[in-house]
């Protein structure tokens, strides 16, 4: 893959794409990101990229101050697990890199936090929700957000609990993501007495969902529910009304983008529930300074994961700092950096960030919004929920 360029901090000076100073002559400490940068999922990815832009301007001094120099390397990792893992193994035999940001996709976070692993480098994921990330015992990867296991049951307990919804129609992409929120959501469905007429898995790349949606127009049920992402679901929502459907559409997280709007059609969204575990700019204290700076910075509105991209590094920049002042002021080590992000303990724009053995937070935030006639940028938060980490 070729490399998306750098951005390189020197001591004093301000970000600027391609600048390059020295400090006091320590050496560079790089930092990268993975995230989609081109294909259908690249607005989420870009602005996990820009998120971590931004908080190197923002926070890089903690490293330079200390006489490295500083340099954040974008990745594409294209959504992709073979591109995603074949990146990794070229970042892990770069010396200088410390740590990565990334990444937005649960399938490809799994198989190239392996490989990170292996060398002891540090990964912090803005995005990733799979459950099984946090439960192999990794000391090197950690995530900013929830867990599926949580945000599933958050959404079905909504809908059948709030909205009184009996029937469902669950449908997965057959991603680790999808499958696994989607699961997890038919799970609690049934515990709370509603019914599942159907569990479905249809390929990630699928464009005509006749097939499944004449089954949905059969059943008539009162939910259907996607675990997926966004450039399968806006479609398969268009579709489905052209078909006359009128059940709830629902989901989680993977429909948290503007792009669902533009290809769903404005005038299907009223009324799509979703859950999401990144939690809406509105209800972040520093949320709307965040936007503006955003905004100034790069010229377009934040995204869902803009902020958590940010303060994924400011987690991973403290960590590799604490990790430099722990070794007198000398280059640390991989180990040393993974060791000093798991200890990590601040306040994030998103919120108290801590982390337990397994490199989930603490408590994490939930939030269920519902999407008006006025579109997807003015949904309407229903319920957020500070969850403790299953297990803690």
């Amino acid at each position: 893959m070729r490399k998306a360029g750098f951005i390189v901090l020197g001591a004093a000076l301000t970000l600027t794409a391609g600048m390059v100073a020295t400090a006091q002559n320590k050496g560079t400490i790089k930092i990268a990101s993975q995230s989609p940068l081109s294909g259908p999922q690249s607005q989420l990815g870009e602005a996990i990229k820009l998120g971590v832009q931004l908080a190197v301007r923002d926070f890089g001094k903690v490293i330079v101050s200390q006489g490295f120099k500083l340099e954040y390397q974008p990745e594409d990792d294209q959504a992709t697990p073979t591109v995603g893992t074949a990146n990794a193994n070229r970042l892990v035999n770069d010396p200088d890199l410390l740590a990565v940001v990334g990444h937005l996709n649960s399938g490809v976070a799994r198989p190239a936090s392996l490989v990170y692993d292996k060398v002891g480098l540090a990964s912090v994921s803005p995005a990733n929700t799979a459950v099984d990330l946090t439960e192999r015992g990794l000391k090197t990867y950690s995530r900013i957000c929830g867990r599926d296991d949580v945000q599933g049951p958050t959404g079905a307990r909504y809908l059948t609990q709030d909205l009184k919804a009996k029937t469902f129609f669950v449908v997965n992409d057959k991603t680790a993501y999808g499958q696994g929120v989607a699961d997890a959501f038919a799970g609690e469905v049934k515990k709370l007495g509603g019914t599942v007429m159907e569990n479905t898995g249809i390929p990630s790349d699928e464009t005509d969902f006749s097939a499944v949606l004449n089954r949905v127009a059969a059943l008539k049920p009162d939910v259907v529910y996607y675990g997926g992402l966004y450039p399968q679901a806006g479609p398969m929502l268009k579709q489905m009304r052209e078909k006359g459907i009128t059940s709830i559409f629902s989901g989680a997280d993977g429909l948290d983008s503007s792009d669902f709007e533009t290809l769903a059609g404005k005038e299907n969204l009223n009324g799509v529930i979703f859950t999401t575990t990144a939690v809406p700019l509105s209800q972040f204290a520093l949320g709307k300074k965040f936007a503006a700076d955003y905004q100034k910075a790069f010229g377009k509105p934040a995204e869902s994961y803009s902020i958590y991209g940010y303060d994924a590094t400011r987690v991973v920049l403290t960590g590799i700092a604490n990790a430099i002042r722990a070794n007198k002021g000398a280059r640390p080590s991989r180990q040393a950096v993974a060791a000093a992000i798991r200890k990590v303990d601040l306040v994030g724009l998103t919120g108290h960030i801590q982390f337990n053995s397994k490199g989930d937070l603490l408590a994490a935030k939930y939030v269920v919004l519902k999407i008006g006639a006025d579109g997807y940028r003015n949904a309407k938060i229903v319920k957020v929920l500070t969850v403790q980490a299953p297990g803690q």
